[in-house]
């Protein structure tokens, strides 16, 4: 359609425009620490092959679970917030509206993560039958997944404040600190959660199978790890943010009155029989 009517238009990559640089100089470390919660299930996938059978199809079904949350609420609110926050980056006189937009971000996402949080560790049993319990999946299948869905819940928050963290750094021009801390992730993932799946376990005197348990709480570890590495580092540049404790004590204690809640009318309700 374009050489309909523009028959003399030229293809072209553009290797001399800096722009065109530019994208390409940053595409490979935004690619790296964009996609580090990916990479950390792909790492967790390939340690749970060395448990029992059974253990990767319950992880990929909690990670389907468990990336709901952060595509939905950290990833949407980090790319909707990173044109703005990149105009609002021109300058150290313009740090001050940058700092406001991040809070405002932070308090945004922490409002839908902590109670998804809480749904996974309290509920997860719940949320893991409506889904999957059907056929040869069982009520066994279900505590097994919920354990392993309880996991994740540790890392849930940080995971997802990481992402709005990583786009205020992309929106200062500095793609390669992101991607500094997110192989210090991957790293800590690997080797967190080998201990956490395989020795720990058996030096707790539990089924080899509850090692991918393991695997999420040390992939939430590392989370917290990343996230607090890229908060000290931007606060350094930029002046102090992050989410108020009162905040976040106010969430939780609803997230845990509304779990309650859930709890007593399971326990009123009788459950179906198969």
């Amino acid at each position: 359609s374009v050489w309909l009517v523009a028959p003399d238009v030229r293809l072209s990559l553009g290797a001399l425009s800096d722009d065109v640089r530019t994208v390409v100089r940053n595409f490979v470390p935004v690619f790296i620490s964009r996609g580090v919660v990916q990479v950390s299930a792909y790492v967790d996938t390939l340690l749970a092959s060395l448990l029992p059978t059974g253990a990767v199809a319950a992880l990929s079904n909690v990670q389907l679970l468990y990336t709901l949350p952060v595509s939905l609420f950290g990833m949407s609110v980090s790319a909707a917030e990173l044109p703005a926050m990149s105009g609002e980056a021109a300058g150290a006189e313009a740090y001050g509206a940058l700092r406001v937009r991040l809070d405002a971000g932070l308090r945004r996402i922490a409002l839908f993560v902590v109670p998804s949080a809480m749904a996974f560790l309290a509920l997860g049993d719940v949320v893991a039958a409506a889904i999957f319990e059907t056929g040869r999946f069982d009520r066994g299948d279900t505590v097994y997944v919920w354990g392993i869905l309880a996991g994740s819940a540790v890392g849930l928050l940080a995971s997802t404040l990481g992402r709005l963290y990583a786009s205020t750094y992309y929106a200062l021009r500095d793609t390669r600190t992101p991607l500094r801390y997110a192989l210090v992730r991957v790293a800590l993932t690997t080797l967190l959660g080998y201990f956490c799946a395989i020795p720990l376990p058996r030096l707790l005197g539990l089924p080899p199978a509850w090692g991918a348990a393991g695997l999420t709480a040390s992939a939430g570890l590392a989370g917290w790890v990343e996230m607090l590495l890229l908060r000290r580092g931007l606060n350094g540049r930029i002046g102090p943010t992050g989410l108020p404790r009162a905040y976040v004590l106010r969430l939780w204690v609803a997230s845990g009155t509304g779990a309650a809640a859930a709890w007593a009318i399971k326990i009123g309700v009788p459950l179906p029989g198969p």
